[in-house]
C-alpha cells in the first residue's frame, strides 16, 4: 500500500469515528456544532477515501473529484422514491446519503475538502510528513 493511502486510511477511520461521536453521542453540543461539523468532518472523509482510491493523484485531481462526488451525492437528495426514502430514514442512509438537500452543507463539504487538499498538497511539498506529524 502507498504510504500516502496508509495515512488517508487511517484519517478515513479516524474521521468516521468522530463524525459518528459527533452525531450520535450525548455530548450536549450546540445544534451547530452538530449539524455542521459533522457535515464537515464528512466531507473530509470523502476527501481521504478519495485519496486511497487515488493515491497518486495530486491533491487538486483529488480535491476536484470528491467536491463532484459531494455534489453529487448532495443533489441525490433530490430524488425521492418510497424505497430511497426509506433508506433515508435509517441510520446508515442519514450517514451515507443524508435525508434534506441543504447548499450549506455543500459549502460546509467544499471547506473541509478544501482544507484537506491544501493539508495534502503541504505534506508532498514537506516531504514524506503525514498530516499526524505536522500537527504535532
Amino acid at each position: 500500500m502507498n504510504p500516502r493511502s496508509g495515512q488517508a486510511l487511517v484519517w478515513t477511520a479516524i474521521i468516521v469515528a468522530a463524525g459518528l461521536v459527533i452525531r450520535r453521542a450525548p455530548l450536549h453540543l450546540p445544534q451547530v456544532v452538530t449539524k455542521f461539523g459533522g457535515s464537515v468532518l464528512w466531507g473530509a472523509m470523502v476527501y481521504a477515501s478519495f485519496v486511497v482510491l487515488l493515491p497518486r493523484r495530486r491533491p487538486l485531481e483529488v480535491g476536484i473529484a470528491a467536491s463532484l462526488f459531494t455534489l453529487a451525492v448532495e443533489l441525490f437528495k433530490l430524488v425521492h422514491a418510497p424505497a430511497l426514502d426509506s433508506f433515508r430514514l435509517t441510520l446508515a442512509g442519514q450517514l451515507l446519503i443524508g435525508r434534506f438537500f441543504s447548499y450549506a452543507d455543500i459549502l460546509a463539504y467544499w471547506v473541509a475538502i478544501a482544507v484537506f487538499a491544501v493539508a495534502d498538497n503541504s505534506r508532498g511539498s514537506r516531504g514524506n510528513k503525514g498530516l499526524a506529524e505536522r500537527i504535532e
